[in-house]
């Protein structure tokens, strides 16, 4: 597996975190839309690095026309020389339509017709191809040459989705480049929901099997070098995982598990602010099939097992507040399980 770091969230430094990020040993960095613009932050990002993937996890489609995003990740790939991953995800309703005052329908056929509107447009740049998209959600029948980038050497981006459910899946197989699984998931949600969904996406696309596609695995961790650290680390990552099992959006994973009941409860806590309490509703059982608990050797062991055979790279995160220092012991213990660091689509026998 290829080794992953997540940008930490509102960081001021980006380009001195992510040069010293690749100088630890990582394979790939990724930013998410939280707090800040994405797409400044993998500008910097890809600047300060020279051998690490650099991608999106995620930008947030809906909130975008696909022209925009055409644009940004267009350039993106040229500005990394070919590093760059765009990642993409729908976000929930009530952000769309109440944080970003954007419309809301279908979420699953409305992501599908955005990568293709993508790939039109990338494809009227790439080959001087008539833009002619016409679909259900988005139209762009528009380009002249005033309009169009310089065609580069790389290329558009590969293209990664990410989904919790099981037909944003299908779709992210059947038109994506590659899935990047939720943090909020488990071992058995992936075998028994995610990959089927994928194959079955694939297939839609005409392919017999996932070779040439790439699985990204979250790593929830909260690992520590003694039982003090390893406490501190858990109680941090109950508190993440609360959030998370509070939304409705992720409910299939708790159905799976049978711990559905949960749900309503995390949302009445969350309705009246009271986050911290929400990570004592937050089980042992629930802690360590979500996340990887233990010391260093413990947390490599456990991610070996649990992703090994079912991904191609595996993004580490330490929930806000944890000690990010203990990761780079992490990384040495997982490097025996590296692939090739150039690899971005992986293939699977």
């Amino acid at each position: 597996m290829l080794i992953d770091a997540t940008l930490p969230i509102g960081i001021a430094d980006v380009r001195g975190t992510a040069h010293d990020l690749e100088q630890s040993g990582y394979d790939g960095l990724w930013v998410g839309e939280t707090q800040n613009e994405p797409f400044m932050q993998l500008l910097q990002a890809s600047e300060a690095t020279n051998r690490v993937v650099v991608g999106a996890s995620v930008v947030i489609a809906f909130a975008r026309s696909p022209m925009t995003v055409a644009n940004a990740g267009y350039d993106l790939a040229r500005y990394s020389q070919g590093r760059f991953v765009l990642g993409l995800g729908s976000q929930v309703k009530q952000h769309i339509e109440r944080r970003f005052s954007m419309p809301w329908s279908q979420p699953a056929a409305r992501m599908r017709e955005f990568v293709l509107a993508l790939r039109a447009i990338w494809r009227s740049w790439d080959s001087n191809e008539r833009l002619q998209f016409d679909g259900d959600f988005y139209r762009h029948t528009l380009m002249t040459p005033f309009f169009s980038p310089m065609r580069h050497e790389y290329g558009p981006p590969p293209i990664f989705l990410a989904g919790v459910g099981p037909k944003m899946i299908e779709v992210a197989g059947e038109v994506g480049d590659g899935f990047i699984n939720h943090g909020f998931t488990t071992h058995r949600y992936v075998r028994e929901v995610t990959m089927p969904a994928l194959i079955r996406g694939r297939r839609c696309a005409g392919f017999d099997s996932l070779n040439g596609y790439t699985v990204t695995a979250p790593a929830l961790i909260a690992v520590g070098r003694d039982e003090e650290q390893i406490e501190k680390a858990a109680a941090l990552l109950r508190m993440h995982i609360g959030f998370y099992a509070s939304t409705p959006a992720y409910r299939s994973v708790l159905e799976l598990h049978g711990w559905e009941e949960l749900q309503p409860e995390l949302q009445r806590l969350a309705r009246e602010g009271r986050w911290a309490d929400m990570a004592g509703q937050i089980s042992d059982e629930i802690l360590h099939e979500v996340g990887t608990v233990g010391d260093v050797a413990s947390v490599g062991e456990q991610l070996r097992e649990r992703w090994g055979g079912l991904a191609e790279r595996i993004t580490l995160t330490v929930p806000s507040g944890g000690d990010a220092t203990v990761l780079s012991d992490l990384v040495d213990e997982l490097s025996e399980t590296r692939a090739p660091t150039s690899l971005i689509a992986g293939e699977r026998v």
